[in-house]
Parts: C-alpha cells; structure tokens; sequence
C-alpha cells in the first residue's frame, strides 16, 4: 500500500480492503490474464480515486462493504481505461514498469482491458441501484468521447485551449467527479450534496490533468514514473505546448508540421516550450482549478473526512514540478 495514506490509518484499512476485492475479482482461468492484471494492481498506484469514493462516502451514512465495493469498481475503471490508453499510445512504461501491452502485446492487452469493463459492472449489477449504474454508464460514456476526440486530435496543431479543456474534462476529471458523486450517492447524501462533491472532483481531476501535462515538459521520467515527451511523440498536443504555439514560433511549428518525430526533435520542442514561458501559464490555469477545488471543499459540512480532504488535495495539487 502506499505510503500516501500512512497518517490516515483507517481510510489506509479500508484501502487494503478495495485492494483485496479487486484481487478476487480478476481471478480468472486464463492465468496470463490474470497475473497481467494483478501486477497492474500491485504496480503502486496511489489508489486516489476509490480513495475520493470513501471519503465522499463519509458525509453520508457510511456503509462500509458497499463504500469498499463502489471504491473497487471505480479503480477498476480506472485501470481498464489506463490498459486501452496505453495500446493506443504504444506506451512502454505504466507507473515506472513495463506495460501490459508492452509486455503481453495488443490483442491481449485489449481482452485485459474488456475484461476489467467486464467485472467492474458485474460487481455494480450485484451492489448498485439501476439509477447510479445509468450514471456510471453514462460517466464512461463520456470518457470514452474524451479519449475519441483526443485521439481525432493527434498532430493537430490547430486545437484551442477550449478544446483541450474539454478533452481533459471528459478523459480525466470525468473520473474524479464521478468518484465523489459515487461515494456520496451510496450513502445517502442529499442532491446538493453530491453535486458539491461532484464539482469538487471535476476541479481537482483538472487541475491534477494540467499537472500532469506540465510535468511532461519538466519532470523526470523517474519522477512521473513513465517516459516524458511520450504525449509529443504521439501526437497528442497539451496544455504547455498549445501556449507555446500561440506565440507562432516558426521552428516549433515547423518540427510539429514533420511527424514522426525524432528524440532530437522532442528534446527540441521540450526546449522551445519551456523559453515561451508556457509552463509558467500553465500553472497558473491549473493554480486556478486548484484554488476552486480548496473553495469547494472549505463549504462541505464540517467532519473528519473535510480535515483529510484539505490534507490530500494540498499534497496531490502542489506536486514538484
């Protein structure tokens, strides 16, 4: 388990116990699979969004079996899109290790990903009303227009910022809201109150996107723990470089115009995005989604969970760049 959640040992206990219902639910005859799909879970993910569906879940009447399984369910989505992605952008690494198409190859990485889809909404059929299990169908439904439209982006130069934010609303924060929303409608919070906490996780699922694409121009392949410059080299155009091209720098757009690109060509357009000062705007935008995130959280009902909640979010939204 990670050590993100050592200062809060019951929200930890009850982690250990999603993660042991996601063990038992990849059990599978075919034993490649199955092993595949368990080294994913070991690989040392922070758990964060069934993390998010336990602490929403406190603001209600706390169910604790039903929390641990919507929790697993909603990280099991996760997981089942993080294989797809990684088909999709020929991905190597996957949190600092090999990934399971790198490994096993395509055609079983997509039968892995299926069926994770496959178990997460067989755990919902057993535990879940049909309303939110519309909701969650509903939720994938827009991830996966998100990863659609970012995928009839590719090498395209030309997407506004507006689109972008769209994209990362419907690929990443999506997940995140729906994680706060899951959590709190299984414990019988009022509308508004899952509303609120809906919003909160679209605010913190945007800012932490935006994190992510910058630290893919300035962290370390061992510090984000897959390889940086991937997103360059597969076309898919974020937040720091999409700054960058508004300032119309004729070398920048002339690399981007000749894909496939070379590591020279990726280091170079790293090189170009970071003098534009890019990253600085960059962060600033994602400043903004954070300072939403704290203003959300600051108006929920006062408890424990709030506490956490504030101690999470700043760790989470104040990574080193």
């Amino acid at each position: 388990m990670d050590k993100y959640w050592d200062d809060y040992p019951q929200l930890k206990k009850d982690l250990q116990e999603v993660k042991k219902l996601m063990i038992k639910s990849v059990r599978c005859r075919d034993k490649v699979i199955e092993n595949a799909l368990l080294d994913l879970i070991n690989s040392g993910g922070k758990l964060l969004r069934p993390a998010f569906v336990l602490l929403s879940a406190g603001f209600g009447s706390y169910d604790q079996e039903k929390a641990i399984t919507m929790a697993a369910v909603i990280e099991m989505l996760h997981m089942a899109t993080l294989v797809h992605d990684d088909i999709i952008d020929d991905a190597k690494l996957r949190r600092g290790q090999e990934t399971i198409q790198s490994r096993y190859g395509k055609n079983y990485a997509v039968y892995m990903g299926d069926f994770l889809f496959c178990q997460c909404f067989k755990l919902l059929s057993e535990n879940s009303s049909l309303k939110n299990i519309n909701i969650d169908s509903n939720a994938m439904s827009r991830i996966c227009v998100g990863e659609i439209e970012q995928f009839n982006s590719h090498f395209n130069k030309n997407v506004s910022i507006k689109q972008y934010l769209k994209r990362i609303s419907a690929k990443t924060a999506e997940l995140f809201s729906l994680s706060f929303y899951t959590g709190a409608a299984e414990s019988g919070c009022k509308a508004s109150l899952c509303r609120d906490l809906s919003n909160l996780g679209h605010n913190i699922g945007m800012a932490f996107q935006i994190i992510d694409d910058v630290l893919d121009y300035c962290g370390s392949d061992e510090s984000v723990k897959k390889t940086t410059g991937n997103d360059i080299k597969q076309g898919i155009f974020t937040l720091p470089l999409l700054y960058a091209l508004k300032q119309g720098n004729e070398e920048l757009s002339a690399i981007l115009n000749n894909p496939p690109y070379s590591d020279a060509h990726i280091a170079r357009v790293i090189e170009l995005t970071l003098e534009s000062g890019a990253i600085d705007k960059s962060r600033e935008l994602a400043k903004k989604y954070t300072d939403r995130a704290f203003s959300r959280i600051n108006k929920l009902p006062q408890c424990e969970n709030k506490e956490i909640l504030i101690a999470i979010t700043g760790k989470l939204l104040n990574r080193a760049y």
